[in-house]
């Protein structure tokens, strides 16, 4: 049987990583002294640090299990920030207290997970210690969940998260190095988002939303701005994240199929893919997403500015024009709404515009035999390594299915548990990429 990896094990990987982690900077070849030009403490500490926050885990607090956000940086590493939205909140105790798993414990209700840090340091004679709590605001979530405005920055220090019994993820500033899961020590996860197969899948659809942009752009009375081109993707991502990030927390799991548009009165119909238990009539309803996205990008370019440059994501952010506002709500709505049909049994079948054809869908493909997937190694599956398929769920089956069926469709999958997988044919083979480690956000608040 293969042995459980525990703190031990994640601290020594970090160590054993530290080149790797610092690869543009350069440091001597001795790794604790390129640890130590990263702000991390040496081994042993490392080792009692993750070993409290693992046993702190495993405690629950008035039924709920524990879960926080911890980083280890002195007072004076705060100093100069503003409060939050854009910065942080620092709020140190009048005295200071020793680290432990049952402190840790007693002030992680206090110290919510999606908006506080607990805040520690090394005292050279008693040890670690807790001197405070951080408080950041949820904007930090935005990159895995989506959402305008952009995370406070914080200090380039170590970060341990807490997120579930035995589930440690471990960062420096907001680069993550490594997390513990399972009884598993994992690397650098993939960040299917920024894979460019992604953007080259969703790409016709961006361009059509752009030729009904300059539509109305020629026909307004006034000069609008140029839109960056990268605007629109990024909002695309955001609704996915949001989209995915709703999904793990209902904690249900689901599976949504993206299909070509020219695509969807086929699978309306009675076809060999798949049945519909609930379909939706075509309507502005069921593809309100296009139009609320041609709306910001027509809304964004008539803003009034004194910029000669193009409009982009960071004005999307920054704007506080009342019509954006109502718009990015409208579209937060949206992603929830295709979230909730996931809870359904089946999958939630859409077309590459995010326009919703039916939910509870029961996919066929019986004729369609999956033996082994191609598990992506990096983002563009130019490495892969083939795995038996034998023991996986019937969710994951189903999709692995359409997906050899249909060659130019995507699945996402979300386990019960959180995880994530990217389904889709690719350099002619069935590709599976599993997205950003694999942890629930279930208890966010």
């Amino acid at each position: 049987m293969k042995q459980h990896l525990y703190p031990r094990d994640l601290a020594h990987y970090i160590f054993n990583n530290c080149e790797r982690f610092a690869k543009d900077l350069v440091f001597p070849e001795d790794e604790s002294l390129i640890a130590a030009e990263l702000g991390l403490p040496d081994i042993d500490a490392m080792e009692g640090l993750l070993s409290t926050c693992y046993q702190a885990s495993l405690m629950t607090h008035e039924g709920l299990n524990v879960s926080f956000r911890l980083i280890l940086a002195d007072p004076e590493a705060f100093e100069g920030l503003d409060g939050s939205p854009d910065g942080v909140q620092k709020l140190e105790f009048a005295e200071y207290m020793p680290l432990s798993a049952s402190s840790l414990r007693r002030i992680s209700p206090a110290a919510s997970f999606a908006r506080s840090i607990i805040a520690a340091r090394f005292d050279p004679e008693i040890g670690p210690e807790i001197w405070g709590i951080i408080h950041t605001g949820p904007r930090w979530l935005h990159t895995s969940h989506g959402g305008r405005g952009s995370a406070p920055k914080l200090p380039d220090a170590l970060v341990v998260k807490v997120m579930g019994p035995g589930v440690l993820e471990v960062s420096l500033g907001g680069k993550t190095l490594v997390s513990l899961s399972e009884g598993k020590v994992h690397g650098q996860s993939l960040n299917v988002f920024r894979a460019a197969w992604l953007q080259d899948f969703f790409a016709p659809i961006r361009q059509e939303r752009h030729e009904i942009h300059k539509e109305a752009m020629q026909g307004a009375e006034e000069d609008w701005k140029e839109l960056d081109s990268e605007l629109t993707k990024i909002i695309d991502q955001q609704m996915m994240k949001r989209v995915i990030a709703a999904m793990r927390a209902f904690r249900h799991g689901g599976t949504l199929i993206f299909v070509p548009p020219d695509r969807a009165s086929e699978l309306m119909q009675v076809n060999p893919y798949l049945t519909m238990k609930y379909k939706f009539a075509e309507s502005e309803g069921r593809g309100r997403f296009r139009t609320l996205i041609v709306d910001i990008m027509n809304t964004l370019a008539s803003l009034p500015s004194d910029d000669s440059h193009r409009v982009g994501w960071f004005e999307y952010q920054q704007t506080s024009d009342p019509r954006i506002t109502v718009l990015d709500e409208a579209i937060f709505e949206t992603s929830h709404l295709i979230s909730s049909l996931s809870v359904a049994d089946g999958a939630v079948v859409l077309t590459k515009r995010f326009e919703i054809l039916g939910f509870s869908a029961e996919i066929h493909c019986e004729t369609s035999e999956v033996s082994q997937i191609a598990k992506a190694l990096d983002l563009e599956a130019n490495k892969c390594r083939f795995e038996s398929v034998i023991g996986v769920g019937t969710r994951h089956s189903s999709a692995y299915r359409i997906c050899r069926e249909l060659k130019d469709a995507l699945a996402i999958v979300v386990s019960q548990e959180g995880n994530v997988q990217f389904v889709r044919w690719m350099n002619d083979k069935l590709v599976f990429w599993e997205h950003q480690g694999s942890f629930d956000f279930s208890n966010v608040n």
